[in-house]
């Protein structure tokens, strides 16, 4: 199935995504890859070279005619995003992406595509092979392990880029022209301890959420998807106020920027209240289910009988936890409001996981504002240092701040118009783009970013639209030929 991909049009691009899907490259597993795409610019005869980071610049010479053209950095990163549905056999770290096309869409199965921003990648290799394209000189700049921490933009040393225009592939919605993204930072919770007994005569439950939509927490947290730590610990604190139920072990979401779609807990309590805890599940799994029947389609909360484990998280560990995984914020905290309908500040309640001695929770917050970014991180600290945990900010990055005055953005606006017959939409996005990193270590560019509709990044339903990956292509062809 994976091989249909390579009917479709523009052959090229699809040729060079296909290659990127037989490669594992989830966030820091880049070896490969990144050797992947130096071997094929030196194909080429075209210069390449890799800094300390890993990230790549392949430069392509200006074309005949275009020599006194401004430089252009074509941009968008290698790493993708490792989900896949619980009941899949997938090693993201050795299995090649199987890939479906399905009328217009390309799809994975039951695993992320990695169209974020494999698409964008493939299309600067097909730019690097054309010698068809009228073109100023270029430089095609392949970031590493964006998506956690955004390290390959944080790596680039000042001076390793020469462009003065900066076209980033890693936006997801055709027709869009984004001007500015959000900033974010992680905010994370560890608490140690010692193990505690189980009550004697303790029998334990397996409780599990899942079915959830999940999906990416910047462009997606706004739809109002379920948060599988945020069900789960709501259910947890009922749960341990009235059937002396205690918490042995949690393992809820992974990825710091995709929402939680699935969270599982083992818990012990007294035989005498089984009964009324079974139907305590079953309650909740109603109540979810009609809290969120417009938007979670196939939620699933289910108990299962479990071996009762020797140890218990201790009591007041135990309680902290909960009350703060309750109360802390998650979702949409503020909207733009020169942007309308623009997420301007959010947070992501991650990963909620357990192991012997250790609890640790990870949260992503975002915003456009750096002071209120640091205001919900600071919000967050709060809540969880009052739990007992020890709390650390960190992995801060910029947001990227729109540039009204751009020339790039005008040439290309009128450059949609007159090839499309309709309005480019100009935005600011709530997703974590490098765009403002990378203006941070190369001073004075003139910065746009654009791309393909894709959706349901970050989960096992993403997908990417054919005909827009076909317009997208065809657009950024015509945008190189207009910039002289």
């Amino acid at each position: 199935m994976s091989k249909e991909i390579l009917n479709l049009k523009p052959a090229q691009l699809w040729k060079h995504f296909y290659g990127l899907t037989q490669i594992p490259r989830p966030t820091g597993q880049m070896q490969e890859v990144t050797k992947f795409v130096m071997d094929f610019g030196k194909s080429l005869g075209l210069e390449v070279r890799q800094d300390k980071t890993g990230n790549i610049v392949i430069t392509k010479p200006a074309t005949a005619g275009m020599e006194n053209a401004p430089v252009v950095i074509l941009q968008s990163h290698l790493d993708m995003v490792p989900q896949k549905n619980n009941d899949v056999k997938h090693d993201f770290a050795k299995d090649p992406i199987e890939t479906v096309v399905d009328g217009n869409i390309v799809k994975a199965k039951s695993t992320t595509l990695g169209a974020d921003n494999g698409i964008g990648a493939a299309a600067m290799m097909a730019v690097l092979e054309d010698k068809s394209l009228k073109h100023g000189k270029i430089e095609a700049l392949f970031t590493v392990d964006e998506e956690v921490g955004m390290v390959g933009a944080n790596g680039l040393e000042t001076g390793f880029l020469k462009g003065d225009i900066l076209l980033n592939l890693d936006t997801e919605e055709i027709g869009e022209l984004c001007v500015g993204c959000a900033g974010g930072v992680d905010v994370n919770a560890d608490w140690n301890f010692k193990d505690a007994e189980t009550p004697e005569g303790d029998i334990a439950y397996k409780v599990t959420l899942k079915g959830l939509r999940g999906g990416h927490s910047g462009t997606e947290i706004h739809l109002g998807r379920a948060n599988a730590n945020k069900l789960m610990f709501f259910f947890l604190k009922d749960a341990v106020s009235n059937y002396e139920v205690r918490l042995s072990s949690v393992d809820g979401g992974s990825l710091r920027n995709a929402i939680p779609r699935e969270a599982v807990a083992v818990v012990t309590l007294p035989k005498e209240d089984e009964k009324d805890f079974l139907e305590l599940v079953k309650e909740y799994e109603q109540i979810y289910k009609e809290e969120y029947k417009t938007v979670e389609f196939n939620l699933s909360f289910t108990a299962e009988k479990a071996e009762t484990p020797k140890t218990v998280i201790p009591e007041e560990i135990q309680d902290g936890l909960i009350n703060a995984v309750v109360g802390c914020q998650n979702g949409v905290i503020s909207m733009l409001t020169d942007f309308v309908g623009i997420v301007e500040t959010s947070t992501n309640l991650a990963s909620v996981k357990s192991e012997p001695g250790h609890i640790a929770a990870k949260m992503l917050a975002r915003s456009s504002s750096e002071t209120r970014k640091d205001e919900i991180a600071s919000s967050l600290e709060s809540v969880f240092a009052l739990a007992g945990a020890k709390v650390a900010i960190e992995n801060g990055y910029p947001g990227w701040q729109p540039n009204a005055q751009s020339k790039t953005l005008n040439m290309m606006s009128e450059l949609y118009k007159e090839l499309y017959n309709e309005d480019a939409h100009v935005v600011v996005v709530h997703a974590g783009l490098e765009c403002g990193i990378i203006l941070a270590s190369t001073p004075g560019l003139d910065i746009v970013s654009f791309g393909p509709t894709i959706l349901n990044a970050h989960s096992p339903d993403e997908y990417v639209e054919i005909e827009a990956t076909e317009r997208f292509y065809e657009y950024l062809l015509k945008t190189l030929e207009r910039i002289k």
